[in-house]
């Protein structure tokens, strides 16, 4: 893999009192990044605070004489800068209480000792790749809300832009296509405006809610790879951990100051927050309860159980269609709202040739 521009104008930084051990990463990381070292916690963190826009991330010895990696950590969390800066603990402790602990501060990935170095070279390349992609797509969202603001029919740009940002964002997680959020936004547009709930939104306020649909899984950036694209059963903790997305992604929508002028905002920070609660209490995360959670919440709930069950996905493949209706209608995928149940059976089919295109 060549080393991208990004890559060439930062620092990785390694963080380890083991001159064997800086040495080995610094040779398995030269030919991508430019590599700073520290031999110990405290050196590690003052050239983190001194300059922290400098580092494309890093890699964090956790047992050191004085500052330990845990103490580092801690610091860089309360400053909120492992939000800003990929952090990899790199050590042979990987216990559960350590896992636990870390993943807590913000940390993107634990991995032990000893490394495979073309394992972990890709494994800190993704996340890299992925902290770039989130700057961008932020920057991208803010340049295009200004001009929205202005003009009303740089509505499409908008909706282009994030669809394409957020494809490219998504399929780099995950693997999943870039169609994913495409087809979200317009079963989410079909359902609002060719049913029965097309008599109290208007049109204008479909296109807003549709719009802000592609914006239901960002939250997903802050979720670590090794949970993320785990392509077994999640463990009860790593569950936990998945479902923050959820506040993780209007956490991140809050941070777009010019995001939140725009009439697209509150669907898209409820729709983030909101999409996986159900209509019977027992979804995530205030266990929202009947109509206590919106209609373009639930619809869009609708739309990615939908969706998700007719595509191939790195833990499964792709459910046919009969069988994905009868595992809605029977509860298999979470309780719905049996009018929205009621008014989805009713246009799935004609939904399903329009829209929905076999992966």
């Amino acid at each position: 893999m060549s080393m991208n521009t990004s890559a060439q104008a930062k620092k990785l930084l390694i963080v380890d009192d083991s001159e064997i051990t800086r040495e080995i990463l610094k040779n398995t990381f030269a030919p991508y990044y430019a590599i700073d070292e520290a031999e110990n916690g405290e050196t590690g963190l003052e050239k983190i605070l001194a300059c922290p826009e400098a580092y494309c991330a890093v890699l964090l010895d956790v047992v050191m004489p004085g500052k330990s990696g845990l103490d580092v950590l801690h610091i860089l969390h309360e400053r909120g800068l492992t939000a800003q800066i990929p952090v990899f603990l790199i050590t042979s402790e990987v216990s559960n209480d350590v896992m636990r602990e870390t993943f807590a501060l913000g940390v993107m990935d634990v991995i032990g000792k000893p490394f495979v170095a073309y394992v972990l070279t890709r494994r800190v390349q993704s996340v890299v790749e992925l902290f770039e992609t989130r700057k961008n797509l932020s920057n991208r969202v803010v340049q295009q809300a200004r001009r929205l603001s202005r003009q009303e029919t740089q509505i499409m740009e908008l909706q282009n832009g994030l669809i394409a940002s957020l494809s490219t964002a998504i399929e780099f997680r995950n693997g999943e296509s870039g169609e994913h959020v495409q087809r979200i936004h317009d079963i989410t547009l079909y359902m609002l405006t060719k049913t029965g709930f097309s008599q109290y939104i208007s049109q204008e306020d479909a296109t807003y809610i549709a719009l802000a649909s592609i914006m239901h899984d960002v939250g997903k950036i802050a979720i670590p790879d090794a949970i993320l694209n785990k392509p077994g059963r999640l463990t009860a903790e790593e569950y936990e951990i998945m479902k923050t997305h959820t506040i993780q992604g209007a956490r991140l929508l809050e941070k777009i100051p010019q995001l939140r002028q725009h009439r697209a905002y509150q669907y898209a920070h409820d729709i983030a927050l909101h999409h996986h609660e159900r209509w019977d209490g027992r979804g995530y995360p205030d266990g929202l309860k009947g109509d206590e959670c919106s209609i373009a919440a639930q619809i869009v709930s609708l739309a990615d159980v939908y969706d998700a069950l007719l595509s191939k996905r790195v833990y499964k493949d792709a459910v046919a269609p009969g069988k994905a209706l009868d595992m809605i209608a029977n509860n298999e995928c979470g309780v719905f709202n049996p009018k929205l149940l009621e008014e989805f059976f009713a246009i799935e089919a004609d939904l399903r040739t329009r829209i929905f295109r076999p992966q």
